[in-house]
């Protein structure tokens, strides 16, 4: 019987969890009943607890409080996702009661996962039942409930598992789109996984990895779904570079997006005559050719983090690479400067595409966050571009209902900066929010303009289905066209012109006056023409605007108003 654990184990009982994460992402995934591709869950847990497994491998822990705050902290930051924000909003409170202590038994355990659950369900706005959270309650009671008779912490564990098991099976009795779909909550299923596995540990079952573990994410490049690792330590090559540039007035807009799509760490300082460049990626032969579009490299460096081993140069040799290492000390401070406030309000917008990126930069927005519909970024990611918009109060739009957690965290973690995050669930209601953004008004009266204006925009949009499924009476196959309005499935079909006559129709009980339609990077201008001259025929009364928006994975998504 084992009754306590300490630093060392906990620290590898949390690696073995994002272990088996990484391993059951795809399965995980599977079950998300709505097959719109989305940031999934199990992508967004597996990301999220690969954020805490990179920073506990930085160094050893001396106390369960420690290693518990390492974890906590680096959940907070890496939280991606409304599944990723509520872990790590229950490790949080896990932390919060482990406070002061060397080792922890299975009644301070125990408490401690209740506490959890507690900075859960007062953290989300409405809790719903039939979710992760009813998995963790249940199963934090039953550990509590074990806990006042017996001080075996595997057993306590144990108990725990078997109770949440069982709320997990309830979850298709409570939720009757699980119910009729056959499968039970996912991010539930993510949260008996990741105790099973430290379970697994104290057992003996499994061992805690020695190398870092591949985290599956989705790439939104192409509107495909392809695999590829995400951490700082899973990026394997440190790569940095400067290049001379064509025209001192070229954007690299569309390059830092490429940039973020296949690594982190990204950082860009560029002057009139060249731009270096600082990333972590496991693909730097790419990154360097495609950088030769704005102008000629001149040099490069690139280690490989995992083996050390000697530097491998790439490029030209044009001068001694020995100034890289200067310029990659300069760029990595520059990562986390805080900018000086030269104005009162400022914002930070969430977006893929190019368009829609350039879209929110007319309109005023000062830093762009890359990500949206297949890559939730993570709190991190935003806190970062908070960080560096000059202004004093920095208004967040997620633009995604999958983000608006993630941004609220950054709410007590920065410092230096006032943030305030207007709910937009999708990219036309941050358009019209930046439409309506008046930075002269008062902090809160910006905040309730918005919010207001928001409500009246209708968001269409026009995807393809991630994966079969039987959703709300629609029988759905995968790869098939859907349309959704307001985030309610409107039907599937394998034929465009019958989706546009079916939105359109939907469409008119709203009775649009000014109908914008943002194409996306699959779709051509003369296609994208089309389809508005379709729903002009359908919507008569309203005026209609083609704007590219280059996103990825939604061939349009439509504003109505």
């Amino acid at each position: 019987m084992r009754d306590y654990i300490d630093a060392a184990e906990f620290k590898s009982m949390i690696l073995c969890a994002d272990a088996a994460l990484a391993e059951n992402t795809q399965m995980i995934n599977e079950l998300n009943v709505f097959p719109v591709p989305d940031g999934d869950t199990g992508t967004n847990m597996g990301l999220t607890m690969n954020a805490a497994a990179a920073n506990l491998r930085k160094k050893e822990y001396h106390s369960v409080d420690a290693a518990a705050d390492c974890v906590a902290s680096a959940l907070l930051r890496g939280a991606r996702g409304n599944s990723g924000v509520i872990l790590s909003l229950l490790f949080r409170g896990i932390s919060r009661r482990l406070k002061g202590m060397e080792t922890v038994g299975a009644k301070e355990f125990a408490a401690a996962m209740g506490d959890g659950v507690d900075a859960a369900y007062k953290a989300v706005m409405k809790p719903a039942e039939g979710t992760i959270l009813t998995v963790a309650r249940l199963a934090s009671a039953a550990a509590v409930s074990f806990a006042k008779t017996s001080e075996d912490f595997e057993a306590m564990l144990d108990a725990a598992i078997t109770a949440g098991k069982e709320a997990l099976d309830d979850t298709m009795n409570i939720n009757p789109v699980l119910r009729k779909a056959g499968v039970v909550d996912a991010g539930g299923k993510g949260y008996i996984v990741i105790f099973e596995a430290m379970l697994g540990y104290l057992k003996g079952e499994v061992k805690a990895p020695t190398e870092a573990v591949s985290a599956a994410a989705i790439a939104n490049e192409g509107g495909a779904f392809e695999v590829f690792d995400t951490s700082e330590i899973t990026y394997a090559f440190d790569t940095v570079f400067i290049v001379r540039k064509n025209d001192a007035n070229v954007d690299l807009t569309p390059y830092r997006a490429y940039l973020s799509s296949i690594g982190d760490c990204l950082v860009i300082g560029e002057d009139d005559e060249a731009f270096k460049v600082h990333v972590h990626t496991n693909i730097p032969g790419e990154a360097l050719t495609k950088s030769q579009k704005y102008g000629t490299l001149e040099l490069a460096k690139i280690e490989n983090m995992r083996t050390q081993h000697e530097d491998i140069l790439a490029g030209r040799k044009a001068q001694s690479t020995d100034d890289l290492e200067e310029i990659e000390r300069e760029l990595e401070q520059s990562e986390d400067e805080i900018a000086k406030p030269v104005k009162h309000c400022g914002v930070v917008a969430i977006c893929a595409g190019d368009g829609m990126a350039q879209l929110f930069r007319e309109l005023g927005a000062d830093t762009i966050v890359t990500g949206g519909q297949t890559m939730n970024p993570s709190t991190e990611d935003i806190l970062k571009e908070i960080n560096r918009t000059p202004a004093e109060v920095v208004f967040v739009l997620p633009n995604n209902k999958n983000i608006i957690m993630a941004a609220e965290q950054c709410i007590p973690i920065c410092e230096d900066k006032r943030v305030v995050v207007i709910p937009t669930k999708t990219v036309p209601q941050g358009i019209t929010a930046m439409l309506n953004f008046n930075a002269d008004d008062e902090v809160e009266a910006i905040a309730e303009t918005l919010s207001e204006e928001i409500k009246s925009v209708h968001t269409a949009q026009v995807t393809y289905a991630a994966r079969d499924s039987d959703f709300d009476g629609h029988i759905i196959h995968a790869g098939e066209y859907l349309a959704l309005l307001d985030g309610k499935l409107i039907g599937s079909y394998t034929d465009m012109a019958q989706l546009l006559s079916e939105l359109g129709e939907a469409a008119g009980d709203i009775d649009p006056e000014i109908v914008t339609v943002y194409y996306g990077e699959d779709v051509k201008q003369n296609e994208a023409q089309k389809t508005a001259d379709a729903l002009e025929e359908l919507l008569p009364d309203a005026e209609i605007t083609v704007v590219n928006g280059g996103q990825p994975v939604y061939y349009y998504m439509i504003s109505m108003e």
